[in-house]
């Protein structure tokens, strides 16, 4: 699809997911458009929208010029004002303009994508009119476009593609986060380790390392003594580091071993998405 091999894992990633979302969204009647999801504040038809607006800002497309409600609870910041312009300005959009729009943007973003040329390490359009790498830009369109399409199918009951490539892409993601959770959020003491087991379509352990100076690193190797172990599926792990659900409400399928007030502080703050 692309000539460069480390934009392929991300650009075929994506592909998967887009596809599958298309197919979840291609039948629904009217009224499921606005069936809530486990996303804060977004319906199906949000979601959509989400995912229209940020590949027409790849396709280099100009934002749309709207003026958000005030009575948005889930805004409550400048990125989430940012996501919800391209939103918000399609709330009113019929079944059909939603399917026919994201067909016709996924056919424009796959042949963009084959026709790909730049390097890994262009500069390319980042919210909030910032920049990023190419790379860093399609490798979070993978991970965005997978999240939500767990959240559809979440909403209709259409399980799938826990083990596909934009799930291998958001574990990667995800790690990312955790020595800021586990470090800055919760507090753990330095000199110490958490160990994260997780089970499932995908499977992973990861041990974060709190240094002398309160700086968290993240790694593959097992701790001979860690402070907390923290065992969990991996659908729950995606759901909480999402902030698709609070800790309580999956208590009993997190297991703890060892420190439980620094496993809780940890859980209490694991959501890493914006």
């Amino acid at each position: 699809m692309t000539v460069h091999p480390s934009l392929q894992t991300y650009a075929e990633a994506w592909t998967h997911s887009i596809e599958a979302i298309s197919e979840l969204v291609t039948p629904l009647v009217e009224g499921e458009w606005n069936r809530r999801t486990p996303c804060p504040g977004w319906s199906v038809r949000d979601i959509v929208s989400h995912i229209i607006g940020m590949e027409c800002e790849m396709l280099g497309d100009p934002r749309p010029i709207h003026s958000l409600p005030r009575d948005l609870y889930h805004v409550t910041s400048e990125f989430a004002r940012y996501m919800e312009m391209q939103v918000d300005v399609r709330r009113h959009h019929t079944a059909p303009e939603m399917t026919s729009e994201l067909e016709y943007t996924i056919i424009r973003r796959q042949r963009q994508l084959r026709n790909e040329t730049r390097s890994p390490d262009t500069m390319v359009r980042a919210p909030l009119g910032a920049e990023q790498t190419l790379e860093l830009a399609l490798r979070m369109r993978a991970f965005d476009t997978w999240v939500h399409e767990q959240d559809l199918r979440t909403t209709f009951g259409r399980p799938g593609n826990l083990d596909s490539p934009g799930a291998i892409v958001a574990r990667d993601v995800l790690v990312q986060g955790l020595p800021k959770v586990v470090a800055k959020e919760a507090g753990a003491p330095a000199n110490s380790a958490v160990v994260f087991d997780v089970h499932g379509p995908v499977e992973f352990m990861r041990t974060v390392r709190v240094d002398a100076d309160g700086r968290g690193t993240v790694d593959g190797t097992p701790s001979l003594g860690p402070l907390a172990t923290i065992g969990l599926d991996w659908e729950t792990y995606v759901r909480l580091a999402c902030g698709r659900v609070r800790h309580e409400a999956v208590a009993d399928q997190v297991k703890v071993d060892g420190d439980q007030a620094l496993a809780d502080a940890i859980l209490r703050n694991f959501a890493v998405t914006p």
